[in-house]
């Protein structure tokens, strides 16, 4: 009924492409073998280290997140390996299935579908390896299914204290460019991402980040697949090899554009933005779970996502309203991906290119969904997260 307009998707990637994006992409196929496709491609080597802080080399696929796994693993795990994985949702045991699918050993550290890990476990774990078959641990910064956020520098000091070798292998997927993160200082020795979410460009490009220790290991493999290997693409003598082949080259452009906005707002700017607009979506929640079934599904907020919150409402609830504001406000809600029922969750993408109107009609929509579906809930929800904006917007430093 009030769904004619432009639409909205609320989900937690592919995230709002800003127009500058899609103009940036809007152009004939550019000469692939010299002249300015080379030097904008070269142009985003820089600045795709200053987004994570990282003073190492970076390898770019043309691949999703998935295709960014595979990358990462294959330049440093040999089959036999041992991994162990620190779970936290679907995401991060989607990357020890990939790890096991390339012939490693998988172990697993499971911490439950709303709580960050437990870095005292993980010294644990790694104490107990003492012939070091762990190879490497690895662990999301966001998982996208649960919206728990983990501390990278807790799990590196973690490693340090059981003195183990392992390399730390992070998923930055879901929180590039969103949540704060400083590869170098948190420790990470290789960071995966793609373009899709916090990075606002279409699906279609990943990212490798990888210290000198992980690179290291790459030089003792036997051998790495062409197509993977990242030291080709971190040389880049020749073009064709940053890419191991023809250039994404339209995506190239619109990543050009994605990275100027984002160092044009400034990197701590984007971060605060997404703080705040998680918070004012978070004091909504609150008031609506004052007065009926919803929830949060992260009760510690150092351990919330900015970029995406995860919901729970009773079975088959979560379903209904994400059916009610896409038919009838055009708004779309991310699924219950990996929860049971999965019919009770939702998700909230608020990544990239969200501002905080854009948010408080997300809020509002979901109000109108709860009213209409008659489905139990406090209410002034609006009201707090509108005062949450308001309150940010007047602190010492506050982004314009």
């Amino acid at each position: 009924m009030f769904a004619n307009g432009l639409s909205y998707l609320a989900i937690p990637g592919p995230s709002v492409m800003p127009d500058r994006v899609l103009r940036a992409m809007h152009r004939p196929a550019p000469n692939i073998y010299t002249g300015a496709l080379h030097d904008v491609t070269r142009s985003l080597i820089p600045d795709l280290k200053a987004l994570v802080r990282t003073r190492h080399d970076v390898a770019i696929y043309i691949a999703n997140g998935h295709g960014v796994w595979d990358a990462a693993l294959s330049n440093v795990l040999n089959e036999g390996d041992t991994v162990l994985v620190l779970a936290t949702g679907r995401f991060c045991v989607g990357w020890g299935e990939m790890a096991e699918a390339l012939g490693a050993q998988v172990e697993t550290l499971d911490f439950g579908d709303t709580d960050a890990v437990d870095p005292d476990r993980v010294e644990a774990a790694l104490r107990a390896d003492t012939a070091g078959r762990i190879k490497a641990v690895l662990t999301v910064l966001v998982d996208t299914s649960t919206g728990v956020r983990n501390d990278i520098r807790a799990i590196r000091a973690a490693m340090d204290a059981a003195g183990h070798e392992a390399l730390l292998m992070c998923d930055g997927i879901a929180s590039i460019g969103c949540d704060a993160y400083d590869m170098d200082d948190c420790g990470a020795d290789v960071t995966v991402s793609a373009s899709q979410k916090g990075l606002m460009t279409p699906p279609g490009i990943g990212f490798v980040w990888m210290n000198d220790k992980a690179d290291a290991v790459r030089g003792r493999k036997a051998r790495v697949s062409r197509y993977w290997d990242w030291r080709p693409r971190v040389s880049g003598d020749e073009f064709w090899k940053l890419f191991g082949g023809t250039a994404p080259t339209h995506h190239i452009y619109g990543l050009r554009e994605a990275l100027d906005m984002i160092f044009e707002e400034g990197l701590n700017a984007v971060w605060a933005r997404h703080e705040g607009l998680a918070r004012a979506i978070w004091a909504a929640v609150d008031v609506w779970g004052d007065g009926g079934p919803l929830r949060i599904n992260v009760k510690d907020e150092d351990a919330r996502s900015r970029a995406i919150t995860s919901l729970q409402l009773g079975e088959g609830q979560g379903d209904a309203l994400r059916n009610w504001c896409e038919e009838t406000m055009g708004v779309t809600l991310g699924i219950g991906l990996g929860r049971t029922p999965a019919s009770a969750y939702f998700r909230l993408g608020h990544m990239g290119h969200v501002n905080g109107h854009m948010v408080l009609g997300l809020l509002g929509t979901l109000d109108a969904g709860l009213k209409a579906l008659e489905i139990p809930h406090g209410h002034g929800a609006v009201e707090a997260a509108s005062a949450v904006l308001a309150d940010l917007s007047r602190a010492p430093g506050a982004a314009g």
